[in-house]
C-alpha cells in the first residue's frame, strides 16, 4: 500500500476541504470494507485519506411516521439491522442488509459506504480500469464473463452495481443528501447510479470532492415490500441476482408496483414492464412468475451468464410472493 497522509475532519464542511485541498488525491473514508482493499491492491493510490468516522452530523437513524427515515450515510449496517422501526416499517432494508453475513463487514460497513462502493468486476480489480479494457479492446464479451451484467449491457460497460441498499431504495424512492464545496443538495437514489462512458467517469452521481450525508426513505404509507436475493453460498458473499419490491396493495389486488433488480446491471434496474404487468393483477404465484418473465424480457445475456436470466427471474418471482405474505 502506497503511504497516505490520514485526516480525521469533526465536521462535513472541514471533510470537504480537506477532500479539495489535496489537488484531486484524496478519497473519502467510510467503514473502509472496501476503499482498503482497493488501496491494498494499488487500484487506488490516494496522497490523502479523509475518515469520516468522527463526523457526528452522519451518524444516527431516525424515524417519524408523517416524514419518514433518515439514515446517517455513517450509520453501520449491524445499526441498521438493530432498529426496530426499520424491522417494522421498512422489513425490506433490514432484509437486503441481513445479506450481507458477515459480523465484521456489518459492524463496519456503512449504508453510504454501500451506495459508494466500487465494482467487484475481476477485469476492474486486477488493473484494466472500469470498462476492463487491454489495448482499447473490451475484455469482458470474449472473456469470463459469468458475474457480469445481462441487462444495460451494451457498452462499454459490463460490471454489475454491488450495491446492496441499492435496489430496495430506488424501489423505496429515496433521496440522498450531499455535501460538497458548493454547499448541499439533494438527488434520488436512482439518479446517483449512472453508467460511465468512459474510464475518466465513475459509476456514481458524486461531484469532486462531495460526500453522501444523508439517506431520506419517503413514510411506507402501509406499502408491502421485501427483498429477495439468490446467491451461491449463504457465507459471505455477493447476489448473483436480487429483487427488490414495493407494492401498494388493494386487498389482494396490486394497485401500484416498483421493482428494481439488483446484481445484473451496472446500476439497479428497475422494471417497469414487470410493473405495468402487476398493475390491476391479484398476487398470485402465477402472476409473480409472469411477473418475473416480464422484468428480464430486454435481458442481453453474454457468452457465460445467461444462468441469472433464470436466476433473476425467480428473483422477482419469490421477492413479490414475500412482500404479499408480509415476511419480515
Amino acid at each position: 500500500m502506497q503511504a497516505f497522509e490520514y485526516a480525521q475532519p469533526t465536521t462535513k464542511d472541514e471533510a470537504v476541504r480537506l477532500l479539495a485541498g489535496a489537488n484531486g488525491s484524496a478519497v473519502a473514508l467510510a467503514g473502509g470494507t472496501d476503499l482498503l482493499s482497493l488501496m491494498k491492491d494499488h487500484i487506488v493510490a490516494p496522497k490523502r485519506v479523509v475518515s469520516l468516522k468522527q463526523v457526528r452530523d452522519l451518524r444516527g437513524i431516525e424515524f417519524k411516521p408523517a416524514s419518514g427515515l433518515r439514515l446517517g450515510a455513517m450509520a453501520t449496517f449491524e445499526e441498521l439491522l438493530d432498529n426496530r422501526d426499520v424491522r417494522k416499517h421498512y422489513p425490506a432494508l433490514s432484509q437486503a442488509a441481513e445479506g450481507v453475513a458477515s459480523p465484521q463487514v456489518r459492524s463496519m460497513g456503512t449504508v453510504g459506504g454501500d451506495l459508494c462502493q466500487r465494482p467487484r468486476c475481476w477485469y476492474y480489480r486486477s488493473g484494466f480500469g472500469l470498462l476492463a479494457t487491454y489495448n482499447g479492446k473490451p475484455l469482458v464479451p470474449d472473456g469470463d464473463n459469468r458475474y457480469h451484467a445481462i441487462l444495460g449491457n451494451s457498452g462499454p460497460a459490463y460490471f454489475v452495481s454491488p450495491s446492496s441498499l441499492g435496489p430496495i431504495l430506488v424501489a423505496l424512492g429515496a433521496k440522498l443528501h450531499l455535501h460538497g464545496p458548493d454547499g448541499n443538495r439533494e438527488l434520488a437514489v436512482e439518479k446517483f447510479f449512472v453508467t460511465p462512458g468512459s474510464d475518466q467517469e465513475t459509476e456514481h452521481a458524486l461531484q469532486p470532492n462531495e460526500i453522501v450525508t444523508e439517506i431520506l426513505v419517503p413514510a411506507p404509507g402501509g406499502a408491502k415490500m421485501a427483498v429477495y436475493e439468490v446467491r451461491q453460498k449463504e457465507a459471505l458473499d455477493w447476489p448473483l441476482a436480487a429483487a427488490a419490491v414495493v407494492l401498494s396493495m388493494d386487498g389482494s389486488t396490486v394497485k401500484t408496483a416498483r421493482v428494481v433488480l439488483g446484481h445484473v446491471a451496472p446500476v439497479p434496474w428497475p422494471a417497469p414492464e414487470a410493473e405495468q404487468y402487476l398493475a390491476g393483477k391479484p398476487l398470485e404465484e402465477e402472476v409473480a412468475a409472469e411477473a418475473g418473465k416480464a422484468a428480464l424480457s430486454k435481458a442481453t445475456p453474454l457468452s457465460k451468464n445467461a444462468y441469472k436470466v433464470q436466476l433473476a427471474r425467480v428473483a422477482v418471482k419469490r421477492a413479490l410472493l414475500r412482500a404479499a405474505k408480509g415476511e419480515a
